[in-house]
C-alpha cells in the first residue's frame, strides 16, 4: 500500500499540513522540522507527487526545447553532436531544479510552430529554450507576442528587443580566427557556413569578411558557401571550391561536422591537409582532435551554453520581475595540425 502524507505526519508527530509545507519547502517551516519530516519520508520510502502538486499550482516544472528545422529534416537532429552537448548542459541544470524537458518533434518550420503553440496554449511547459536564432522567425515572434518566458541560444535579430539570450561573441572570435589564417600567409580563404538566415552564420561571416577587408584581401563570391550542418554539406561545398580556376589555400568552416566532411573530401581527392589546404572550424566537438589531421577549431563551450540557457529560463519562470540579459560564454582557438604556415613552418 502506498505511503501517504498522513502516514508521514503520524510517524513524524506533525500535522499533515506541515508535511505538505515541507514538501513545498515553505519558509514558514523551521529547518529542524524539515529535517525531521524528510528523515521520516526517507525511512518510509515516500516520494512526493510533484505532478499533482504542479497541477494545483498551474505549473508543469517542464522546459520546452526547440531545435532548428534544418536539423530535424530526415532525422538528422543528432547527426551533429552540438545538439547532444547543449542538451546535456540544459539537462544538468534542469535536473538540479527538478525540471523535466519537452523537445519538439516537428520537422518543417510549420510543424515546429504548431508544436510551440501547443506547448504555450496547452501549458505543457513553463518556459522554452530556442537552440537557434534566425531572421523573421515566427516562433520567436510568437513567444515575444505571448510574453512567454523563453531564452535564446544565439544572438537575437536586431528587431527583437529585451529578451534573454546566451551566446559566444561570434563576430570577435571569427575576426581572431581569420587573422590567424592571415598570419600563416593565406590570402585565398574560403568560407563554408550554415544557412544564410541563421544569425550565428551571419555573425561569423561578418567577422570573417571584415577582417579580410581590413587586410585588403578580396573574397570572390564563389568562395562563400552555405549548407546544412551535416557532413554531406561540407563535402559538396569543398568540391565546388576545388573546381574553381583558382581554388583557396584555406577554408574557414563554421562547424566541426561540416569540417569533417571537408577533410574526408580533401583526402578522397588526394589533397594534403595542411600542406596543400588549411582548414579551421568551430565547436571543438569530441572528434575534432581525432580527425586526420587533428582539427584547428574554436572551443565554444557548448555544455556551458546549454547550462546557462537553462539557468536563465528557470530564473524567468520563477521570477516574473527578472530583467532580460545577455550572457556571453567565452571562446578559445584550439590550434592543431590542420593549419600550417604557407612558408612551411608549423604554427
Amino acid at each position: 500500500m502506498a505511503v501517504t502524507i498522513k502516514d508521514i505526519a503520524r510517524e513524524a508527530k506533525v500535522a499533515p499540513s506541515t508535511v505538505s509545507r515541507v514538501i513545498a519547502d515553505s519558509p514558514k517551516i523551521t529547518e529542524r522540522t524539515k529535517k525531521k519530516v524528510r528523515k521520516v519520508m526517507d525511512q518510509l520510502g515516500y516520494y512526493p507527487n510533484f505532478h499533482a502538486r504542479n497541477l494545483a499550482n498551474r505549473a508543469t516544472k517542464s522546459i520546452g526545447i526547440v531545435m532548428p528545422a534544418s536539423v530535424r529534416k530526415g532525422n538528422l537532429t543528432f547527426q551533429n553532436p552540438f545538439f547532444q552537448d547543449v542538451i546535456k548542459g540544459i539537462s544538468a541544470f534542469a535536473h538540479s531544479e527538478e525540471y523535466s524537458l519537452y523537445i519538439t518533434t516537428g520537422e518543417a518550420e510549420e510543424e515546429i510552430y504548431s508544436d510551440v503553440m501547443k506547448m504555450v496554449k496547452g501549458r505543457r511547459v513553463d518556459g522554452i529554450i530556442l537552440l537557434y536564432s534566425s531572421d523573421n522567425d515566427p516562433v520567436m515572434e510568437y513567444l515575444v507576442d505571448e510574453n512567454f518566458p523563453f531564452v535564446l541560444v544565439g544572438k537575437p535579430p536586431e528587431d527583437i528587443k529585451n529578451i534573454t539570450y546566451v551566446d559566444n561573441d561570434n563576430y570577435a572570435v571569427s575576426r581572431e580566427l581569420t587573422s590567424f589564417l592571415i598570419s600563416l600567409g593565406h590570402k585565398r580563404i574560403a568560407f563554408i557556413g550554415g544557412h544564410e538566415k541563421l544569425l550565428v552564420t551571419k555573425n561569423r561571416l561578418a567577422g570573417f569578411l571584415d577582417t579580410l577587408l581590413l587586410s585588403k584581401i578580396t573574397v570572390p563570391k564563389t568562395y562563400i558557401k552555405h549548407t546544412d550542418f551535416i557532413m554531406d554539406g561540407g563535402k559538396k561545398s569543398v568540391n565546388d571550391l576545388l573546381s574553381l580556376k583558382e581554388p583557396p589555400t584555406a577554408i574557414f568552416v563554421t562547424d566541426d561536422v561540416l569540417a569533417l566532411g571537408i577533410l574526408n573530401a580533401l583526402n578522397e581527392k588526394g589533397i594534403s591537409v595542411p600542406n596543400e589546404m588549411n582548414v579551421v572550424s568551430f565547436n571543438n566537438l569530441f572528434f575534432s582532435e581525432f580527425t586526420s589531421p587533428p582539427l584547428t577549431t574554436v572551443e565554444v563551450n557548448i555544455y556551458q551554453l546549454g547550462y546557462e540557457a537553462a539557468r536563465s529560463v528557470v530564473e524567468l519562470i520563477e521570477d516574473e520581475n527578472s530583467s532580460p540579459k545577455c550572457i556571453t560564454v567565452p571562446t578559445e582557438i584550439i590550434i592543431r595540425k590542420s593549419t600550417k604556415s604557407l612558408d612551411g613552418k608549423n604554427n
